[in-house]
């Protein structure tokens, strides 16, 4: 498996899950794809759930999606605060539009719903926002890592693995447009 030449920017705000975002991004440096922490631009640094600070590269406002080939939304409490944001929802909206892999892990789904990117699409993520996905959608599934097209999503930190694996094969795919 090699990402060579793959850009990938991973979301960061506050009181995000420490694994969800830090395991993909490890793994995916290790895949061989280039990637970034992106904020919202309300810091420079964001503290996870546990404290351990995340120093961003750049501000969602300041990517374009033509730049990436992946966006990876981590979950914790961050997707309340990364939904507020309208560059955010433009990069996951323009980034599935355009083919790119967009991938989110347990709250990360309340990104996907405030995106508008959920109706008529295969999704799962943490029970706790079941409904809201439901409503914004979304057909809600309990398995580990759910893809459909270039969607891919997760419940909890138990399902990382899965995850990435996921994320990985659908971006060594070539890039095609959403239907």
């Amino acid at each position: 498996m090699s990402l060579e030449g793959k850009r990938v920017i991973v979301f960061a705000e506050e009181m995000y899950e420490d694994p969800e975002l830090w395991y993909p991004y490890y793994r995916l440096i290790e895949a061989g794809a280039e990637v970034r922490l992106v904020g919202t631009g309300s810091a420079t640094s964001y503290n996870s759930k546990h404290g351990y600070p995340a120093k961003v590269h750049a501000a969602a406002d300041e990517i374009s999606v033509d730049e990436v080939d992946a966006i990876i939304v981590p979950g914790g409490f961050a997707p309340d605060r990364l939904r507020r944001y309208p560059a955010v929802l433009n990069l996951v909206r323009e980034g599935l539009n355009r083919g790119k892999v967009v991938a989110a892990i347990c709250h990360g789904g309340w990104v996907l719903a405030s995106a508008g990117v959920l109706k008529g699409r295969k999704a799962t993520g943490v029970a706790a926002i079941k409904d809201d996905m439901v409503n914004a959608g979304a057909t809600w599934v309990d398995q580990e890592a759910v893809v459909d097209g270039t969607l891919v999503t997760a419940r909890t930190p138990a399902d990382l693995p899965a995850w990435c694996r996921a994320i990985i094969a659908v971006m060594e795919k070539p890039a095609v447009p959403a239907r």
